[in-house]
């Protein structure tokens, strides 16, 4: 049995463990099985809610926490019982429509199980949204701000599914009126979202280390976005795959192959083990 260097690797999701077609390529799936069974802890942190991510680290086995709603959300994989649940105040979140609205881009809403949108559920790329986090979502009709204050809607987060032309726009747009409230990131090249300040995968993280008593310098994080930014700074080696954003790249230790050349199983291969 190969003995364990790094204690703890934790994973994005979307764009780092899979590849381009949705699929974990066998290699990593290989990769992770023998990492794991010989002492290590693989988790899996992502800006999906739990519902989306739930069947699919089941999928590989997983067991232990996995971190859904980048970083709000914390549950048990088995059981699914969560163990950590944070959310925006409802009028907060109204607040962060209203800015939203008010620039005219459409709207997500992540509300525990359910994700709410005000685009019409014909949209062709809402359609393909749905089909690749494997939620449904539910239509609101009107400005989705008054939907949020009449409901009192406690959220996880907001995201904005928007051209890739102009997720930057959105992005700097939405950095300035909200920043110095809200964690406002992106999570994918068409995904712009705001969070609770402080709610973030890096401080997940770091409450992940602190359960499972390992030193956050035995940690290894990955990422393909943004959203991953704070738990590559966080961790004791914070990897960047080789088709990350170039701004995370930037505070890098190390960048992997892309994630459809089994990224995750470099990393593992590289620091799992002694």
């Amino acid at each position: 049995m190969k003995k364990i260097n790094y204690k703890l690797i934790v994973s994005d999701f979307d764009g780092t463990l899979i590849d381009d077609n949705q699929q974990i390529p066998q290699k990593v799936v290989n990769a992770i099985n023998e990492y794991v069974a010989c002492g290590g802890i693989f988790a899996v942190c992502t800006g999906r809610m739990l519902r989306s991510i739930l069947p699919r680290v089941r999928e590989l086995g997983l067991k232990g926490l996995v971190i859904a709603n980048q970083g709000a959300v914390i549950a048990d994989i088995e059981s699914g019982n969560v163990i950590k649940c944070s959310g925006i105040p409802y009028e907060s979140v109204a607040e962060i429509c209203r800015n939203i609205e008010e620039i005219n881009y459409p709207i997500n809403i992540y509300s525990g199980d359910n994700l709410y949108v005000d685009i019409p559920k014909d949209n062709k790329y809402l359609q393909l949204y749905e089909k690749i986090v494997g939620v449904e979502s539910i239509y609101v009709e009107g400005k989705i701000s008054n939907f949020i204050l009449k409901n009192k809607l406690i959220c996880q987060k907001v995201g904005c599914l928007v051209a890739e032309s102009e997720r930057d726009y959105l992005f700097n747009e939405l950095n300035k009126r909200l920043g110095d409230r809200f964690d406002v990131t992106c999570s994918a090249k068409v995904l712009v979202e705001v969070s609770a300040l402080g709610e973030t995968k890096g401080e997940a993280l770091k409450f992940l280390c602190d359960k499972l008593n390992i030193p956050i310098d035995k940690s290894v994080a990955a990422g393909d976005n943004l959203n991953d930014l704070s738990m590559v700074k966080a961790a004791g080696v914070g990897v960047a795959v080789g088709n990350a954003d170039p701004k995370l790249k930037l505070f890098a230790d190390f960048i992997s192959v892309t994630n459809n050349q089994g990224a995750i199983a470099q990393i593992i291969k590289k620091y799992g083990f002694a």
